[in-house]
């Protein structure tokens, strides 16, 4: 739930910036832009240390090699795309790639949910709620890809 508070504040926080005067900010697809990069930079930070590390490893589907450079990878792409999103010339190929690599990760939490892992002592978000949460966030990905 962190990572949509995370999208949802950073949105609203930021399309208020720019109702205040702040021009980079004035419209919605701006302030998306920071609210997605506010949740991936959330979301990447539990890549590189700590139990969150621990417990994303383990999330990933057993069948795949080298669990633990496949969080590593994917968490710097993570922070990589939350940089790009901030930068108007690379928001669109950001979100996309941002999208996509949503979608390439999906696996992961479907396979932890009916593993019934846990991430940060609690248990992974059921695979009903995490599968509306994947298509906004990737809906929000689209619209920044394809927005104006």
């Amino acid at each position: 739930m962190a990572p949509l508070i995370a999208l949802i504040v950073g949105t609203a926080l930021a399309r208020l910036t720019g109702l205040a005067g702040v021009s980079a900010l004035d419209g919605w697809i701006p302030a998306l832009r920071v609210g997605l990069a506010v949740m991936f930079t959330l979301t990447a930070v539990a890549h590189f240390a700590g139990q969150r590390r621990a417990d994303l490893i383990a999330m990933v589907p057993p069948r795949l090699p080298r669990p633990d450079l496949l969080v590593t990878v994917t968490g710097a792409l993570e922070l990589v795309g939350a940089v790009g999103l901030l930068v108007p010339a690379t928001a669109r190929v950001a979100a996309a790639g941002l999208g996509l690599l949503m979608l390439a990760m999906f696996p992961a939490n479907v396979s932890a949910a009916r593993r019934e892992l846990t991430l940060a002592g609690r248990p992974v978000t059921p695979l009903g709620q995490r599968t509306a949460l994947q298509i906004v966030f990737v809906a929000a990905a689209t619209a920044i890809s394809f927005g104006a």
